[in-house]
């Protein structure tokens, strides 16, 4: 019974210990702001229009799921088609400082 209540003690010590944390805020409205002005293709496009407008795409990826959804890498964005038409496209990632 002591051995029991000796243990408890300890494992009641060992998870009241204080935990610190940093809260990190990232402005992200303001990510990307220098790009926002990029011309990216709209939706309802047909990928032949995309490909017409902004070239051809860096890497194509295939389509997944149902309604198949494809994308297509640009340099500053990717878009997201459903069979042959937009139906997104996004900025793509910069890390801060570049």
């Amino acid at each position: 019974m002591r051995m029991t209540i000796s243990a408890l003690i300890c494992v009641l010590a060992l998870t009241n210990t204080p935990v610190f944390a940093e809260t990190v805020y990232l402005p992200l409205g303001q990510q990307g702001a220098n790009k926002q002005a990029i011309s990216r293709p709209q939706q309802g496009m047909t990928k032949e229009q995309v490909k017409q407008t902004y070239g051809e795409p860096i890497e194509w990826r295939p389509a997944v799921g149902e309604p198949p959804i494809s994308s297509w890498v640009y340099a500053d964005f990717t878009v997201y088609f459903e069979y042959e038409y937009v139906i997104h496209s996004v900025l793509s990632h910069q890390p801060i400082g570049e």
